[in-house]
């Protein structure tokens, strides 16, 4: 089951794509894609649904993120061994953990903004984990009995803000737009194996980053349980998995670096099999 939520900023309907490709409404089945709609029984309710005789919604409306009122923005960094190599980080021995500001948080197509003074913004398409119960200490073996599903993330991040300016990675993750997700959230009976999921990005239409899931370092269950051991996991919570190698920065030419980075009227698009796609435009800064 894939589930979005479409309309205005701040004005989302709930729906959901049938078999079919179709758009549905399911705003008289529920309010909204809340934290609480995300719970084995909840999503059990609503598979049981004939989505034959949902509404239909016409035209394309605009997505926004398919999760509303998410507590955490939890994200994982260099946890592709080619991506480290890339940065000329060393492979890290447990996970990196840090948080993406909710502000940040933005439908899957909506422009991205440079921030104030930024020159170094740069893309990053992510394995999005929705946590559907809440998740305190949980072992690995029993991690996915916590997870509602799956979606499409671009980390996007200001390097110059994260990793030249001193402190924490966060200032350069949570700039506002910096966390497009969607277009969906599938739910992990569609996602068989999370470690299996071919990843690719373009820019102005040349393939930058193409990868899969199956090089990640840390896997899905193992940054479920040991994100649990730091904080408790409610649900709506999104972990964000790390990006795969053919980020901006890690551009080289004959051997030497000769990075690319976002600038105004870029077009970037990304997604991940079976989870999607995403299409942003890249636009000055505006209060």
């Amino acid at each position: 089951m894939k589930l979005v939520r479409y309309g205005q900023p701040g004005k989302e309907k709930p729906g959901l794509i049938d078999a079919h490709g179709k758009l549905r409404d399911l705003s008289k089945v529920i309010h909204d894609v809340t934290p609480d709609q995300l719970s084995d029984k909840a999503l059990a309710k609503l598979a049981k649904l004939n989505t034959d005789k949902l509404p239909l919604v016409k035209g394309k409306p605009r997505m926004g993120c398919p999760i509303s009122h998410i507590s955490k923005f939890v994200a994982i960094g260099l946890n592709y061994a080619d991506h480290a190599a890339e940065s000329g980080m060393p492979i890290p021995k447990e996970p990196i953990v840090f948080l993406k500001a909710n502000s940040c948080i933005q439908g899957p197509d909506d422009d991205v903004m440079l921030p104030k003074g930024s020159v170094k913004t740069d893309w990053e398409v992510e394995l999005g984990i929705v946590i559907g119960t809440k998740a305190r200490y949980v072992s690995q073996k029993n991690a996915l009995d916590y997870v509602a599903g799956y979606c499409v993330v671009n980390d996007v991040s200001e390097r110059e803000y994260q990793l030249e300016r001193g402190g924490s990675w966060d200032k350069g993750k949570g700039c506002d737009t910096f966390g497009p997700i969607g277009p969906w959230m599938v739910t992990k009976d569609e996602v068989p194996n999370p470690q299996k999921l071919h990843m690719w990005l373009e820019l102005n239409g040349k393939r930058m980053q193409d990868g899969s899931t199956k090089t990640m370092i840390f896997g899905v269950t193992k940054l479920v349980s040991y994100v649990s051991q730091f904080m408790t996991l409610n649900p709506g919570d999104v972990i964000t998995t790390g990006t795969p190698p053919g980020v901006g920065a890690g551009i080289k030419v004959n051997g030497k670096s000769a990075p690319v980075f976002l600038k105004r009227g870029d077009k970037v698009s990304l997604g991940i099999e079976g989870l999607g796609e995403q299409h942003q435009k890249i636009v000055a800064f505006k209060a």
